[in-house]
C-alpha cells in the first residue's frame, strides 16, 4: 500500500539523484577541440625557431628587442587579419604574446651562453633569407590555426586544454614558460575567481 509520507521521500530521492547526475556531467571537462593541437604545434614550432634567432643575435651582437620590426610584424598580421575577417586587434595582441614568448627563450639562451662564455657551435641560418621568411610562413598557419580555434576560445575548459595540451610539447622549462606566455591570449572566457 503506498503511503502519501513516501511520495515525497521518492520524490526526494529522485530529484536528489538528477541533480547528482547533472553536477557530474556538469563537473566533467569537455575534451579539447581537434583545432588545438595543430596551433599548438604551430606556435611551439615558432618558439623552437628563438633559438636559431638567438643565435644570430650572440653573432652579431644586435640587441634582441627590434621595436620597429615588432610593429611590421604586427602591423601585418593585423592586416592578414581583417583580411581574413579575424579581429584585427586580437590578433595583435595574439602575435604581440609571440613576440613576447620569442624574446623570452632569446634572452633566456643569451644569458646562459654568456654565462657557459660561448654559444653551440652549430650552422647559424641567415636571419633576414632564411629564418624570416620562415616565420612569415608560420604565421599565415598560426592564422589559419587560430581562425579554427576561434570558436573554442570562450569555453570555460579552455585554460584546462591549454595545461594538458602544453605538456609535452617544450624541451626544457624556458621553452615550457615560453609556451604559456605564447597561448596566453588563447582562452578569452572569464576565469572563476582562485
Amino acid at each position: 500500500m503506498f503511503t502519501p509520507l513516501r511520495l515525497p521521500q521518492r520524490l526526494l530521492g529522485c530529484a536528489a539523484l538528477v541533480w547528482f547526475v547533472a553536477n557530474a556531467q556538469a563537473a566533467t571537462p569537455s575534451p579539447a577541440p581537434e583545432a588545438l593541437k595543430p596551433l599548438l604545434v604551430t606556435l611551439n614550432e615558432r618558439l623552437n625557431i628563438a633559438d636559431l634567432v638567438a643565435l644570430t643575435k650572440w653573432d652579431s651582437g644586435k640587441p634582441i628587442q627590434d621595436s620597429a620590426r615588432e610593429a611590421q610584424v604586427i602591423a601585418n598580421a593585423k592586416a592578414l587579419a581583417t583580411e581574413r575577417q579575424l579581429d584585427p586587434q586580437a590578433v595583435g595582441q595574439l602575435l604581440a604574446a609571440q613576440i613576447e614568448a620569442n624574446k623570452l627563450v632569446q634572452y633566456g639562451l643569451l644569458a646562459k651562453w654568456r654565462a657557459a662564455g660561448k654559444a653551440p657551435d652549430t650552422p647559424r641560418p641567415d636571419l633576414a633569407n632564411q629564418i624570416r621568411p620562415r616565420l612569415d610562413e608560420l604565421q599565415n598557419r598560426l592564422l589559419q590555426q587560430y581562425a579554427d580555434f576561434l570558436p573554442f576560445s570562450k569555453d570555460p575548459h579552455c585554460a584546462n586544454w591549454l595545461t594538458k595540451a602544453r605538456a609535452n610539447l617544450p624541451q626544457d622549462r624556458l621553452h615550457e614558460l615560453a609556451l604559456i606566455r605564447a597561448t596566453g591570449e588563447l582562452c578569452t572566457a572569464d576565469q572563476p575567481p582562485a
